[in-house]
């Protein structure tokens, strides 16, 4: 199956007229599925860019660990993990929207590697929707925190794939983004090369809090997939020696 991929630029997907447009063709317009590319009704309900089957398949996370957002048999869910209770992360709490498996698997590459803006946009709509629903009170942030790319690999590829999604997370949860906070000083390997001792060992001192600037009590990290937890375990040490009181992760998928 191919993957459509949007190569229109930032500017266009998110300006204040592209979405003016949207909202007065939402009643008749049709417009293509992100996933199967069939013809889909904006009106239709169910997840805006998507057809009916490829929205109902969408692998939503039921049942995680609190800490890591695993995903768990029903009935654990409501503690932590076995390895999380040997060895608990510096993430106060964890939250994944999905578990990584199709039709997830066909939106998030183009999204990340592939410049698909539009889907990085609606799956951080569908995160919101999943988080206003379902979040408890006290887990709401002062502000939310992208996993920065390192400027190297953010010239290569050109957008930030986790500031991508941030962005219609803090819209529509009407949050303060804080793309101005956390830096990522060392150019990594790719995570995905290495096993899980090389992943540690590569995030070392991978990253920084910019200097000057003041850091809120509560954050959450935002990141798109999260295999083992390295990286956003290692960003939250940062920002918690930095004096942030409380870190949390929004994932959009967490991978089992």
């Amino acid at each position: 199956m191919s993957i459509p991929v949007n190569r229109n630029p930032a500017a266009r997907v998110y300006s204040t007229w592209s979405r003016l447009l949207a909202r007065s063709w939402q009643v008749g317009r049709r417009e293509r599925c992100l996933v199967c590319s069939a013809r889909v009704a904006l009106a239709a309900g169910g997840l805006p860019g998507l057809c009916p089957d490829c929205a109902g398949a969408m692998p939503w996370s039921r049942h995680a660990c609190p800490a890591c957002a695993l995903p768990l048999p029903a009935g654990e869910a409501a503690q932590a993990c076995g390895h999380c209770l040997r060895q608990p992360p510096p993430l106060h709490a964890c939250h994944a929207s999905f578990v990584y498996g199709f039709p997830l698997d066909r939106l998030l590459p183009g999204a990340k590697f592939h410049g698909d803006l539009a889907a990085s946009r609606a799956l951080g709509e569908w995160m919101a929707a999943g988080l206003w629903r379902h979040l408890p009170d006290d887990a709401w942030p002062q502000a939310l925190v992208p996993v920065p790319l390192h400027r190297a690999r953010l010239r290569q590829r050109g957008y930030d794939q986790a500031l991508e999604l941030a962005r219609p997370l803090a819209r529509r949860l009407r949050l303060p983004l804080r793309d101005d906070l956390l830096t990522r000083v060392r150019d990594t390997t790719p995570q995905s090369r290495l096993d899980a001792a090389g992943r540690r060992r590569n995030l070392r001192h991978a990253f920084a809090v910019r200097d000057g600037v003041r850091v809120p009590a509560h954050v959450v990290l935002i990141d798109d997939v999260m295999t083992t937890g390295t990286t956003l375990h290692a960003a939250a040490r940062i920002l918690r020696r930095a004096g942030v009181a409380r870190v949390d992760a929004w994932v959009c998928a967490r991978v089992p």
